[in-house]
């Protein structure tokens, strides 16, 4: 439910912020090759306009960022919570520029990661997540808004 939606997203900002925290802070110099991987992957994604599959990377990215971060207790917890949300975040990013915003969040997230800057990373990724949930508000609007025109 939109309630759901609203609890929840907040919630999840907190702890994806930070897993971004703690893999600034102690990622390998492989682990960031792997988030440069997929990061790039998310380029070609969304230069595409393929947004099912930016959605199927993003997914993999978020996963890969929590075992980067070695926390298990993350890990279970925003699983937990991932499950209530897959669905709204597809639909999140089928809002007008909302790809292109998240493609710019997560290149904003991995300068962070870069120079290993813990504090922007978790800024970074926790407004990563409420602009979702501003996408969702917008979209959840729009459809209102559409109904009661017609």
């Amino acid at each position: 439910t939109e309630r759901d939606l609203e609890e929840i997203f907040p919630i999840m900002a907190v702890l994806e912020g930070r897993v971004a925290c703690e893999v600034a802070g102690k990622r390998t110099p492989q682990q960031l090759k792997t988030l440069d991987a997929l990061h790039e992957k998310l380029e070609r994604r969304a230069a595409a306009g393929d947004v099912d599959g930016y959605y199927e990377t993003n997914y993999v990215f978020h996963d890969t960022m929590q075992v980067c971060a070695g926390n298990r207790w993350l890990q279970t917890v925003i699983g937990d919570l991932r499950k209530h949300l897959k669905l709204s975040r597809h639909h999140s990013l089928r809002l007008e520029g909302r790809l292109d915003e998240s493609l710019s969040e997560h290149r904003a997230l991995m300068q962070a990661l870069h120079a290993q800057d813990a504090e922007a990373a978790e800024r970074i990724m926790r407004d990563h997540l409420l602009a979702q949930l501003t996408a969702l508000r917008e979209l959840s609007n729009e459809a209102a808004r559409s109904a009661h025109a017609e």
